[in-house]
Parts: C-alpha cells; structure tokens; sequence
C-alpha cells in the first residue's frame, strides 16, 4: 500500500505516445460521474506485466494544487491495465473531444507517478501466481505449444487453443496449458444466448465498439476431443488441475449442455481427478442440475449487478432472465457445488448503495462462497450511458465495498481466480439456499428492561 503522503502527478502523453508526467498538477480520478484526488488507501505502485495506455481524442484532466481548480491538457490521457489479481478503483479523468473513437474493450485505471515510479488506483484481490510468467520465456511457452500441436494433430480443440489463443492472442490460461500448470481451459460453444455490451469475442452489426480482442471458436469439439484435453492436463499438473469450461474465445457453454454433460460424466467416470469448474451466465438451470449430478465442481457466474434492469441493460439475455441465473445458482449449491460470482467491477457503479443491497440480499438467500472481484472491460464512459435512468448513490470505495459484503455475509471471501478445490468443494459455513438467519443481536440486561 502507498504511504498517505503519496500525491502523484498526472501522466500525460503525446501524439507520438510518449508518456510524460506533469511538473505541477496531480492525478484525479473518477469513480461513475465522481471527481476526486485518490484516497489514500487505493493508491499501489503499478504492478509488473501491467500496462500502459494513451487515450486518443481525449485530454488529460489534473488538479491545480495552488489554485484547487481543475486544468484541461492539450496532451493525451493516460490509463493503466493492471496486472491480473488487481481490481482497479478508480478511472482516469479525462475531457473527450467530439468524434473520439470508442475505446477498445480494456479497464483502464487512473494512474500517475510519484518519487520516481507509477502509481495506479488498485487492490492486489488474489495471491494466486498463476497468470504470472515472469521468468518464464516466451520461446519457452512457444516451443511447447509447438509440441502440443504436433502431438495431438486429430484433436481440433487442442489445435485452436494452441494456435490460436497461445501463439496468436497470448491467452494466460492457454499458456498454462502449454506449460502443463494450474487451470486448463475448455471452449466449446459458437453461440450465445445473451448479448453482452462489452463481448469480447463478438459484437453485432453495429455496434458502436468496432473491434474485439478475441475470434469466437468456429467448430463444436467432441466429449472426446475435450476429455483428451482433460486427461493431459491432469497428467502434467498433478497437484491442483482445474479444468474450465467457458472461456473469452467462445459463447455460452451451456448452449452445448449436453456436450459438457457428457464430457464431464466420462472424466469422472474413468476415475478423473481434479476440480471442474463452468464459467457461465448460468441462464439454464436445468443444464447446471444435470452438470452438477454428472460432477461439476464449481460454477462461477459472471454478473455486473444483482439488480435485474442494470443486469438485462448490460447482458440482454435472450430467452432468459434473472431469476434463471438466480436459480441456476441455487440448483448448483443445493447439490454441493461452489458457486464463485465474477463481479464485473466498474468504479463509482458496483459500490454504490443500491448495488451492495441487491448484491448482499443474493449472497445471503442462495448462498455464494467467493466474490472474484474482476475490472469491466468497457470504455468508461459508455457503460454509465447505458444505465441512463437507473438510480446509483455515492461511491464509497472498493475497500468499504468488501468491508460491506463481509460485514452481512461473514463466509463470503474475495479473490479473482477460480481456486482449487479437489474433486469435491468443502462449502464450510456458507449457508445453503434460503436457510442463512442473521446472528441476533448481543442486548443488554439494562436494554432488554429499558425495552431498547
């Protein structure tokens, strides 16, 4: 954490992208419509394999520490990607040109530079190492996805993750598949049954954001194609497998039910170890039951907000509703599965109010065990144009944010991976789905005869 004495200065960048930090005014950031300096406990040195962005057609804003007034740069706004692990708490604040282009599906943290090095508004949410690579060569990562395509030239699964989202994208998860480390990812699934505003594998005809980061698989892979995937894995990381269906380069997995079904039941079946994990926007319950019987571990549902209309606004389901993913969640606890929620975690929105109660009021009545505490890929300024109309209150800060949530759900835990949990999820003191009963209150005897 960096000392409350910390004040950075705002970063600046030119046409050429050169990054420069301003003599004189210091960074400000923004949470929803909220300006303000950095609270003096979001404030973290920039983490390694983070990123830095200029923000094109958009000038960079700075406080004027003398006069207290706001200044407009001519130069370019600069944003931070953090690392993996990090939740961002703030975005920068900038003042947008007329005809700026949308900006492309990142998180784009408010960051500055302090006594020789870069500060961003962050919180480090998970100690998991397993999207760290450093040390590790990308030629190292490169030749063994080489191998892996050589010697698996009939499984077309094996051949996408490895071609594509290893040597063309880069993916983290796939590169820890070539490494034969941590969790393996699974794609499966062309379609999708909602219509995500910040799609990161394919946007409709139209859309204002005119690029994604990712291709959307071509091609339905086999139970033996995927179960082939699953048994090399477990061969290679033998301590802790976790295996995940529903990846950025597909759809919805659960538009291929009874493809993970029955993969999932021929794994366990032939004595396949290991944690089976469905990232998902758990819109079938009846899918989720049947993958639960046949062996699923844990499931994590992706969300932006507990509230219908700020969810539909977001995820625009097609063919079905809120209340299918509040179910979904309830069939997959009620049967001994972990469910995990991946909170899509936009500053000056998610820690609101309104937003805490309705995440708070879910946790409790289907019982959630983990909170992953991911960043909103999305322009920052474009996902607040979309709830237009929807009322949010002031923004009290990640870290009151999770005090907050603990405080009403004592079991729930934070963190921004899906964790190993064995064959079989220990759920610990995570209430079952409609029996959590706040503690009474400790009353006094002079209370209780005062009638307080």
């Amino acid at each position: 954490m960096a000392s409350p004495s910390i004040r950075p200065h705002m970063l600046v960048a030119d046409e050429q992208g050169n990054i420069y930090d301003h003599p004189d005014f210091l960074l400000l950031c923004r949470r929803g419509e909220e300006w303000s300096l950095p609270r003096p406990d979001e404030l973290m040195p920039l983490p390694e394999e983070s990123e830095l962005f200029l923000l094109p057609g958009r000038r960079a804003v700075g406080l004027n520490p003398e006069t207290g007034e706001t200044e407009v740069m001519e130069d370019w706004a600069v944003a931070a990607f953090a690392a993996p692990a990090h939740t961002l708490t703030a975005h920068p604040v900038y003042m947008t040109d007329e005809g700026a282009p949308m900006l492309p599906l990142f998180a784009y943290g408010a960051v500055g530079f302090a006594n020789g090095r870069f500060y961003v508004c962050a919180k480090k949410v998970d100690e998991d190492v397993r999207q760290v690579f450093k040390g590790i060569s990308r030629g190292k990562i490169d030749r063994s996805a080489r191998k892996i395509i050589e010697d698996f030239p009939d499984n077309r699964l094996m051949q996408h993750i490895m071609q594509n989202c290893t040597l063309r994208y880069g993916c983290p998860a796939a590169k820890n598949l070539s490494l034969g480390r941590y969790e393996a990812p699974l794609p499966t699934s062309r379609t999708c049954n909602a219509r995500c505003i910040g799609c990161i594998s394919q946007q409709e005809e139209g859309s204002k954001i005119c690029a994604t980061p990712q291709c959307r698989l071509t091609f339905t892979p086999t139970p033996e194609e995927v179960v082939e995937i699953m048994r090399f894995h477990a061969g290679r990381e033998t301590e802790k497998p976790v295996f995940s269906f529903g990846q950025g380069c597909e759809g919805e997995p659960l538009t291929e039910a009874p493809l993970l079904i029955e993969s999932v039941r021929r794994y366990r079946e032939a004595g396949g170890h290991g944690t089976i994990n469905l990232n998902s926007n758990s819109s079938r319950p009846q899918a989720i039951a049947e993958l639960a019987e046949a062996g699923l571990t844990s499931l994590r549902v992706s969300l932006n907000s507990a509230r219908p209309e700020v969810y539909e606004r977001y995820y625009r389901p097609h063919g079905y509703t809120f209340g299918d993913v509040r179910q979904s969640i309830i069939e997959a606890r009620s049967r001994g599965v972990h469910v995990a929620v991946n909170l899509l975690y936009f500053p000056g929105i998610t820690d609101t109010e309104e937003e805490i109660e309705a995440l708070i009021e879910l946790f409790q009545s289907t019982g959630i065990s983990l909170v992953q505490l991911r960043n909103l890929n999305i322009d920052p300024e474009f996902y607040p144009s979309l709830l237009e109309g929807i009322s949010f209150g002031p923004s009290v800060g990640l870290n009151n944010f999770r005090k907050r949530i603990r405080r009403a759900c004592p079991w729930i835990t934070y963190g921004y991976f899906n964790p190993y949990l064995g064959d079989k999820a220990d759920l610990g003191d995570t209430p079952m789905p409609g029996e959590w009963k706040p503690a009474p209150l400790e009353v006094s005897e002079a209370e209780e005869e005062s009638g307080k």
